[in-house]
């Protein structure tokens, strides 16, 4: 074993810049090059590691206790994508045994059979405050039983890793069919429900670019029938279907790449006259797509307890956020309004058309998981759709 690493490591997270975390390697063995950044939710860990948009990133928990609910089918987020959403996981301590009536299987095991590598036992705080201070690394984490590590090969790696910038990755997070979505919101004690009532009022279109399934599940709980279709689908396919509304889902990777082929169908959407939401990479594009522009975070935003405010009512929500791109709020066309804005560090939140039905959010309503104070946005989208509709 190398001198650099303490007795007994099985595991590392090796930094472009040579910096080297050793601890307990969990999950899957082998290792994976990706962007090193922290999420701050105190729960919901399974939930963060099947969504789509950390495709391509090294999450580090900065809750310290992770794995004592286990994981189930059913909070898993990903709908489509061959399986793969975070590449790694970075925890304090060694994930405990699953202590919950909805537990299925334990969390190491399930990392194992779904190929995410995990590190236990590392300094969390400090790798937290290096990515505050430094923004988010290019990092290779590995895990090997032996404890044998090349870590200047690894260095290499993430060295020349090319990173998220320019990277397209909603293609790999699509659906490559359109399918119905039929499943809505969970309750107690019936689990999770449908459209009820009359049956669907509304039929919405979602563009998919990692879509998450309870933002599908909030769609149907608003009474909608929903069909979901490929990143890539002409608007001239969506607007085929008759939908009432369409909404543009969220996803992985550099907005300003997806943008090549998704910017000519979301003006064709909005030029349509049809209702559209946008949430996260979808109010990215949705942003692009009106002539504003997309810029890198150091840090991003990435946890379950972000205040962001309402700027036509004055009302302050704690939302749920996962993303490392954001609107250059100081580029905006007169065509958009902002409509939210983060309170902690100013950024934008959310964007209307003023001349149209259609509006977008950057954090993400559904609060999966997270809180629900912006659950209402889907409910504002289906009366949006019943104004239009009426017109």
């Amino acid at each position: 074993m190398p001198a650099e690493l303490p007795t007994g490591a099985t595991g590392v997270l090796v930094l472009a810049d040579g910096t080297v975390f050793a601890g307990i390697g969990c999950g899957a063995v082998g290792q994976a090059v990706g962007e090193v950044c922290f999420n701050t939710a105190m729960t919901g860990y399974q939930e963060i590691l099947t969504d789509p948009s950390y495709m391509a990133q090294i999450i580090t928990f900065t809750f310290p206790h992770i794995g004592n609910v286990g994981v189930n089918v059913e909070d898993v987020e990903q709908v489509a994508g061959g399986g793969e959403a975070a590449r790694g996981a970075i925890f304090r301590d060694v994930p405990t045994a699953p202590a919950n009536w909805r537990a299925e299987a334990d969390l190491d095991g399930w990392l194992r059979r779904r190929g995410v590598v995990g590190l236990a036992g590392v300094d969390t705080r400090a790798l937290t405050r290096r990515i505050r201070e430094t923004g988010m690394p290019h990092g290779v984490i590995a895990h090997a039983p032996d404890g044998s590590f090349d870590l200047k090969a690894m260095t290499t790696q993430a060295r020349e890793w090319r990173g998220l910038e320019g990277l397209d990755l909603a293609l790999p997070a699509s659906s490559l069919q359109p399918f119905e979505w039929t499943e809505g919101l969970w309750s107690w004690p019936g689990g999770y429900g449908s459209a009820g009532g009359d049956g669907p009022r509304r039929h919405v279109v979602v563009v998919d670019y990692g879509v998450k399934r309870n933002i599908l599940r909030a769609l149907v709980s608003t009474g909608a029938r929903v069909t979901v279709v490929p990143a890539q689908t002409p608007a001239r396919d969506i607007l085929a279907r008759n939908p009432d509304g369409v909404v543009l889902a969220n996803g992985p990777g550099d907005p300003a790449a997806t943008a090549a082929y998704a910017v000519p169908e979301i003006r064709a959407l909005v030029e349509s006259g049809v209702p559209v939401m946008g949430i996260c990479l979808g109010h990215q594009l949705l942003a692009l797509a009106m002539g504003a522009t997309t810029i890198k975070m150091d840090q991003g935003h990435h946890g379950a307890n972000h205040p962001v405010k309402d700027l036509a009512t004055g009302k302050v929500e704690i939302v749920s956020m996962n993303h490392g791109f954001t609107v250059d709020r100081d580029g905006l066309p007169d065509t958009l309004e902002e409509t939210h804005v983060s309170l902690f560090d100013g950024s934008n939140a959310g964007l209307a058309l003023k001349d149209r039905p259609v509006f977008s959010v950057q954090h993400h309503p559904e609060a999966s998981p997270g809180p629900t104070d912006s659950l209402p946005i889907f409910e504002r989208f289906a009366a949006m759709m019943e104004a239009s509709a009426s017109r």
